[in-house]
């Protein structure tokens, strides 16, 4: 019977852990990554288009990243402009413009497929 240190033992466990949480750190920025891009490409397809310029406006961008976390920021170059669409607005002489809703909806499908994203990569 072959004995086996305590300490060598802990620093086998200890490794394996390391490398798991490495990959899978690894796999869920890149899992981020992937659904920030794919929130932006849904809210310029569902944008309301007059001459095309609101839909083109959208940019996603990394806004921080470190070893164990990522943030990344969907938003428009055009300031302003997406909460009076998304939300509606009063007119000037009286009334209200309709809300187009195409924002909320990106980012709910955005967040669902980061679950599962995350979730296939956790299991495979």
């Amino acid at each position: 019977m072959e004995r086996v240190s305590v300490d060598g033992l802990a620093d086998a466990v200890m490794k394996g852990l390391e490398e798991y949480a490495k990959l899978s750190t690894d796999e869920m920025k890149k899992s981020v990554k992937d659904a920030g891009k794919f929130c932006k490409e849904e809210v310029s397809a569902n944008a309301p288009v007059r001459t095309g310029k609101y839909a083109k406006s959208w940019r996603n961008k990394t806004t921080s990243e470190n070893a164990n976390a990522i943030q990344v920021t969907v938003y428009s170059s055009v300031p302003g402009l997406p909460h009076l669409l998304e939300h509606g607005h009063a007119k000037r002489g009286g009334g209200r413009v309709r809300a187009i809703p195409h924002i909320a909806p990106a980012e709910e499908a955005a967040e669902d497929k980061l679950l599962k994203d995350i979730e296939k990569a956790l299991e495979g």
